[in-house]
């Protein structure tokens, strides 16, 4: 254990503030809309240097920043516990926000060999703290490949990584601050790979040039620097070397994450404790599944919900959007699911339809399952209170029971949203959940929708706090305010004061999107017995057991299309896989071009969604040129071949943690070329998508890391030393490699998820250059629950050797035996063979000069191994 001297508090002079660099002056004066003068910085007892103010107007060096000897916590105690240490810090002089807490808590588990987790509450008082399900270790790890030292007096943590002696952590850099409304603590990073943080715009790496993210969840379209629909505090950094380790704040309150450029960072809330868990890998995907490990692994969602989805806010009338499906199946263009926005609805109340405009919605319905189609529609939180009394059931018994948001004086808290004025449900209420499912039986008792959406669950307010604005009050005017957009806690949302079951909405509000997306699964599951799809706008830690996310309300831009892959990358970190963008954009209006190109990256979103908004031009793929449409249906057709290796990725994300979409870093974690890629990701760790993201281009530049990559349509192969190539890419063309040493099981594309799942798969080998491969497969009815947990469910995994392909089933089930696999296709044949031996006996088969070896008419049962082997 370490201790620190500590140096006189007297007022700082010129001399030790100067020996502060730049990068390395943490911000003592973080108030926006503040011209900090030299008296202000001082009457905080800290250093004053006037820097010139950056370009563009974004924040630069702090003027007012902490000395070296800025009165903190001191680490008085410390003492062993079952599962690490317990001690007790305390503040002897006050610091500058109101209502100080003196003496603090601090407790270290040592929970497992890769996972930390360190808590820092009121040692006299209980504080709100998340109610999130976390788990519960029972003993302390044995190895741990950390190890933790303290600083005493000022108190700070160290944490190393005992392989190589990296400081991942060190909190002395500046001053824990622990007040009643303003939380405080910062670290040094060892190095600048920092990503995570969400939810916010822009590129995947974050930059660390005094840059400031707030969580904080938000209605707004998706624009760089705002705080956005999410709120995710949890953070991967590379280190030097490929090693990667996480840090999750387990914190809902609003919160600001100051980043500079040292490397270091500032994690500032105004509620709650800091709980902080530390994953250490030491790969990337290893700190992902970890923290996982934490928050809930996802749920598998219906093979369904992986097929293509088309929706607009427009059509105007249930047989518009009819005329749009029988557009779409006339041209036999792939298609699982049409939704349809809030104008379905009847004056915009949730569970009514449109007596006369949509009057024929059942009857779309039931087309759409004749078809093995499914439906999805719009919910809002906002419930209409505008109906006279008795005429509208949700609003009635919500507020019979006591299920909305209160305001201070315990009436519900009426805001206005599309319907006009509206009260809020209280999902952090169980008897909530029940209404809600008693809502949607009734509902879906006319309508049978298959999936639900959920918006607006910010929750968004077209006024700010309610129609009488907020009451005077440190929930809603807190002592500091992060820097949210609109500078106000209750900006286009409901006042932080309003009454929940479970706590004040100053302490809910980022975790509203998360409770009413439980509720929903859950209603989902009582109603249909299957799987549920939700999709939900507003996302927390852990919303990825109950939804999946789109990126809101994008503009159909070329650059909106490109923020959309980070956007994408970013959520796999998160722990929700199923992730997608508004094809084509939501607002305002494409072009064939733009529509085309992300069309064919679309396809390759894990949730693939075509939607619209209102008085724009369709964007659906019948409504193009012949030529686009085709390049449309094409890659489409290419997606639905892929739903067998998809669903294979889902199945191992729902065990394990695994990413579906992939950044190349993941893969390529000591290659320092691909820290900063995201014009590119991966399907797993084997299909390299390379999009095109550029108006008026026939080619794309990509990066291939070291190894042989094989194209995806030919099997022709490239053998990188790890660089960037020119690729051609004409409009009908997406650029897709198969990464050496592995196996996609892919299939015959049908029109909907259920007419592919009958056809016969055709598997994909692209042999290393030492002529292996491996790959797997998940394969169930694609809808039942728990099919993994009750064993109903076929697994096999393939691999070659030596020139043999075997294909060993660990696990079967009755589906399996329906399906053959017909058509094996080997990448990187080196020799012509002489002969190919199933099983034995000698098969024809067809051998290319770009070493693509094609053994066809296999007929197996998918549920019996085999053997294939080339001399």
């Amino acid at each position: 254990m370490k201790s620190y001297q500590k140096l006189s508090t007297a007022v700082p002079q010129p001399a030790s503030c100067r020996l502060e660099e730049e990068g390395h002056r943490f911000d003592c004066y973080p108030e926006r809309h503040v011209v900090v003068t030299q008296e202000l910085c001082e009457s905080r007892g800290c250093c004053f240097i006037e820097s010139p103010p950056p370009t563009g107007g974004k924040r630069g060096v702090p003027w007012c920043f902490y000395p070296p000897d800025f009165p903190s916590y001191t680490l008085e105690s410390l003492n062993q516990t079952a599962l690490g240490m317990v001690g007790l810090l305390v503040r002897r002089e006050k610091a500058y926000y109101p209502r100080d807490i003196k003496v603090l808590r601090l407790d270290v588990e040592f929970e497992t060999d890769t996972r930390l987790h360190v808590k820092i509450t009121d040692a006299a008082s209980p504080r709100y703290e998340v109610p999130l399900e976390v788990p519960r270790v029972m003993k302390r790890a044995e190895n741990p490949i950390y190890s933790l030292d303290f600083s005493w007096d000022p108190f700070g943590l160290l944490l190393r990584r005992r392989a190589t002696g990296t400081v991942l952590l060190n909190t002395t850099v500046a001053p824990l601050i622990f007040a009643d409304q303003f939380l405080q603590i910062a670290t040094s990073l060892p190095s600048r790979f920092l990503y995570g943080l969400g939810e916010h715009r822009g590129s995947l790496l974050h930059s660390l040039d005094w840059n400031t993210l707030t969580l904080w969840a938000r209605d707004v379209p998706p624009t760089e620097s705002f705080n956005l629909y999410g709120a995710h505090p949890f953070y991967l950094l590379m280190e030097e070397g490929g090693d990667a380790h996480g840090v999750f704040l387990l914190n809902s309150n609003a919160m600001e994450v100051a980043l500079q450029p040292a490397p270091g960072l500032t994690w500032r809330t105004i509620g709650g404790v800091l709980d902080f868990y530390i994953f250490l890998g030491p790969d990337p995907n290893m700190v992902i599944q970890q923290y996982q490990q934490v928050i809930g692994f996802p749920a598998m969602p219906p093979l369904w919900a992986l097929g293509f989805h088309l929706c607009r806010w427009g059509y105007e009338s249930s047989n518009e959007t009819w005329q749009t499906v029988r557009a779409m199946r006339n041209y036999q263009i792939p298609q699982d699911a049409q939704w349809n926005d809030i104008d379905y609805m009847d004056g915009y109340r949730d569970f009514t339809f449109d007596p006369h405009n949509f009057a024929s919605l059942p009857s779309l319905v039931e087309d759409l399952h004749k078809h093995g189609q499914h439906y999805v529609m719009i919910l809002d939180p906002g419930i209409s209170r505008t109906s006279p009394n008795g005429s509208y059931w949700p609003f009635d018994e919500a507020l019979r029971r006591g299920l909305f948001l209160n305001t201070t004086k315990g009436q519900p808290l009426i805001g206005q949203v599309w319907p006009g004025l509206t009260a809020f449900a209280d999902f952090s209420n169980p008897d909530t959940h029940q209404w809600w499912l008693e809502n949607l039986q009734r509902f879906h008792a006319r309508v049978p929708f298959d999936g639900l959406w959920i918006d607006m669950n910010e929750p968004s307010n077209f006024m700010d706090g309610s129609e009488e604005g907020c009451p005077p009050g440190e929930l809603d005017s807190p002592p500091y305010t992060p820097a949210v957009l609109g500078d106000s806690l209750s900006a286009k949302t409901v006042c932080a004061s309003a009454k929940q079951k479970a706590s004040v909405h100053y302490n809910l509000h980022n975790l509203y999107g998360l409770m009413e997306a439980k509720a929903t699964a859950s209603a989902l599951i009582q109603i249909r017995g299957k799987r549920p799809l939700v999709i939900s706008r507003s996302t927390f830690p852990s919303q990825g057991r109950y939804s999946g996310h789109w990126l809101g309300d994008n503009r159909s831009q070329w650059k909106d299309m490109y923020y959309s892959i980070p956007g994408l990358l970013s959520f796999s970190l998160f722990g929700i896989p199923l992730i997608g963008a508004d094809i084509c954009g939501f607002s305002g209006s494409t072009s064939e071009e733009l529509c085309t190109r992300w069309m064919q990256l679309g396809a390759f979103y894990p949730f693939a969604r075509n939607h619209n908004t209102q008085n724009e031009k369709a964007q659906d793929p019948t409504v193009f040129s012949p030529a686009a449409r085709t390049a449309m249906k094409d890659v489409l057709l290419i997606r639905y071949s892929l739903l067998p290796f998809l669903y294979t990725l889902f199945h191992r994300a729902h065990l394990h943690g695994d990413t579906v979409a992939r950044p190349l870093f993941f893969e390529f974690p000591r290659d320092v070329a691909t820290l900063g890629l995201d014009r590119q990701f991966l399907w797993g760790r084997s299909l390299l998508v390379t999009p095109v993201l550029e108006p008026e281009v026939d080619s794309v530049t990509g990066y291939l890391p070291r190894g042989v990559w094989y194209d995806f349509y030919t099997g022709s192969s490239v053998n990188s030393s790890g660089e960037m190539l020119k690729m051609s890419a004409p409009l009908e063309h997406l650029n897709l490699h198969v990464r050496e040493g592995a196996i996609l099981p892919t299939q015959k594309p049908g029109t909907t998820s259920k007419a592919t799942q009958g056809n016969p798969l055709r598997l994909i080998v692209a042999l290393s250059s030492s002529g292996t491969a491996w790959g797997d497969l998940f394969w169930d009815d694609g809808e039942s629950l728990d099919t993994f947990e009750r064993g109903s469910y076929s697994y096999l995994v393939f691999n070659v050797t030596q020139n043999i392909f075997t294909s060993t089933v660990l696990h079967a089930s009755t589906e399996a035996t329906e399906v053959t696999i017909n058509t094996l296709s080997i990448f990187g044949v080196r020799e012509p063979p002489s002969k190919v031996l199933l099983n034995g006996q000698e098969k024809p088969f067809s051998y290319l000069d770009n070493q693509v070896l094609t053994v066809g008419d296999l007929g197996l049962s998918l549920s019996q191994g085999f053997s294939l082997q080339w001399l």
